[in-house]
């Protein structure tokens, strides 16, 4: 019998938590631990235990309503199923609506269709019975969509950041500015606490990146970079910025009284029940400091091959290299290209409880089980090259670099590389072949190089179209002429895809990223124009001939199935 069935015969709010649990863990949504952790935290206060999981980070929000929908036996509500008008707007009072955290979807003959954050609620439906003399039927729905349709249809003009702001005592904010304890002081006030994790929320519901707080003279800019694109957002006013500044550099226990250098730190919030790490810098700028926190959000980056968009032809030969004992493996790209994410794809692939795995990085991103982390420590004096020299004391058998920065470094890369040791790094060229000059150009020895390097990766990552919206149109006669397509399909006629804009992508036309890469293999040809010290043109005109698709080939391909639009591809790869 499965964990539905049984639930049929739970009645009282005991018996729907315990399911609610099962089901959760049944589903690997929960953990043993977590569970003891929930029920500690639990245990003097009168919440169910599903809520405690999520604002513990434990289990994320939809996980939860999902699971809730399948004990109870009801229908979850869908992003697209709320109303563009207030049903009901004169029989039930907004701000009761927001408080129950419900929002009325229709009026129906058999009664009110209710979406509910928590469908548990007895109070709330006897409420709403009363006010409207109708029955109710409860709907599960996911808390953030119903806040979202909240402040959509009853917001009456005001947003959620425009309500905090005007509920803050603006007593003394403008004087704060240079006084650290006060700025402590209004960074700790619930207003501005709220207004920051406002922000924070809006920004990993966006799946956003990365959050940019930017002061300038006149205003506070806050953008999110959303699919590698920044996206400028609802900003707070302008006389807040030290505020809210402060209260971001409160959170990653930064030095609130330094403004004259660059700090960095990080720090861990339980974000739509999910526990999501930020890296924060901030950077003295004119008006102001600058703020960034990079979302390093371990729950929605996928560590598979195949979900990073690596083609079959591509993948086949990338593992081959993967599986060599020993050698240089390097992934390029610029900033913000997913290199990171390959190499740790790649570690996850290797770890193997025969194979010791060392990595040297800054900064450590993700943890990963198995693989001994080492974060860098210029300050005191653990850079790169000291750490890799005292590595090889370990023996490893895979050695991951977090970048090769300098000549130092890539020499004892590639001694290690001599010494039996499979060395993954990175390094930010624009193309594969670009990578064999840059690191001649840093003073690398080239017979060193050509007897060393095994493989390289370039990769970009390029925004996938919505598969909600995009358009098919057939492409132009001169432009198949111009990038001469008919040499990656024989479809007749040849057709392309635009990005539209729906609801389901906030009108980008665009939803997720995708990588497209190229692989050069070193070959014989190409370490023989290595040691003559070819240049890049060479390089990529003998890697090309021996199989190597480009980065904008891949993309050509990648744009003919409909995953992306050509011009997504021009874009990204018009520097290669």
């Amino acid at each position: 019998m499965n964990i539905e069935t049984k639930l049929e015969e739970a009645t009282g709010p005991e018996d729907v938590g315990a399911a609610i649990v099962d089901l959760l863990i049944e589903r690997r949504k929960l953990d043993a631990g977590g569970l003891d952790r929930a029920r500690r935290a639990g245990e003097n206060g009168d919440e169910h235990l599903h809520t405690i999981l999520v604002k513990l980070g434990l289990v994320a929000e939809r996980d939860v309503a999902e699971a809730l929908a399948a004990v109870l036996d009801l229908p979850m509500v869908a992003a697209d199923d709320y109303p563009e008008e207030a049903v009901l707007d004169e029989g039930l009072s907004p701000k009761f609506l927001k408080e129950a955290r419900v929002v009325p979807l229709a009026e129906t003959p058999e009664g009110i269709v209710l979406a509910m954050a928590d469908p548990l609620d007895d109070f709330t439906v006897h409420a709403v019975e009363i006010a409207t003399q109708r029955a109710i039927l409860r709907r599960v729905a996911v808390p953030a969509d119903v806040e979202r349709a909240y402040e959509r249809i009853y917001g009456r003009g005001g947003t959620a950041i425009g309500q905090i702001v005007e509920g803050l005592d603006e007593t003394g904010i403008e004087s704060a500015g240079e006084d650290a304890e006060r700025l402590k002081d209004l960074a700790s006030e619930a207003p501005v606490i709220r207004l920051v994790n406002a922000l924070i929320t809006r920004a990993v519901e966006a799946r956003a990146s990365d959050i940019h707080i930017e002061p300038f003279e006149n205003n506070l800019r806050v953008r999110y970079r959303v699919d590698g694109v920044l996206q400028e957002v609802e900003s707070p006013p302008s006389r807040l910025r030290a505020a809210v500044v402060s209260r971001v550099k409160i959170m990653a226990k930064l030095n609130i009284a330094e403004r004259r250098l660059p700090q960095d730190g990080r720090v861990k919030l339980a974000v739509r029940g999910k526990e999501v790490d930020f890296r924060v810098s901030t950077l003295p700028t004119m008006h102001g400091e600058s703020v960034v926190m990079r979302i390093l959000d371990k729950g929605s980056t996928v560590f598979d091959f195949s979900a990073l968009g690596f083609e079959k032809d591509i993948l086949k030969v990338y593992l081959e290299i993967l599986r060599r004992p020993n050698g240089i493996l390097l992934v390029t790209g610029p900033t913000g290209s997913g290199k990171t994410t390959t190499l740790y794809t790649s570690l996850l692939r290797l770890n193997t409880p025969d194979k010791k795995i060392l990595t040297v990085e800054d900064p450590i991103e993700y943890q990963l089980e198995g693989v001994n982390q080492i974060q860098v420590k210029p300050q005191v004096g653990l850079t790169f090259a000291h750490t890799l020299r005292s590595i090889l004391r370990q023996d490893p058998d895979i050695i991951m670099i977090g970048e090769i920065r300098d000549l130092e470094t890539a020499r004892i890369a590639a001694q290690a590389a001599l010494t039996g040791h499979l060395v993954l790094s990175t390094l930010h060229t624009n193309s594969a072949a670009a990578t064999v000059t840059r690191l001649l150009d840093m003073g690398l020895e080239d017979y060193l190089l050509a007897s060393t390097l095994i493989g390289i990766t370039a990769q970009r990552l390029i925004r996938t179209l919505c598969p909600h919206c995009r358009e098919a149109h057939p492409a132009l006669p001169e432009l198949i002429e111009e990038l001469q397509l008919r040499r990656f399909t024989d479809d007749d006629p040849i057709t392309l895809y635009r990005p539209v804009g729906c609801a389901r992508c906030n009108g980008t036309g665009y939803h997720g990223r995708s990588g497209i890469a190229e692989m050069l293999v070193m070959s014989d040809e190409v370490r023989r124009l290595t040691l003559r010290r070819a240049g890049e043109l060479e390089i990529q005109r003998a890697a090309v001939e021996a199989g190597m698709h480009t980065l904008y080939e891949d993309g050509i391909r990648k744009a003919l199935r409909g995953s992306t639009s050509l011009e997504e591809v021009l874009r990204v790869t018009r520097d290669t």
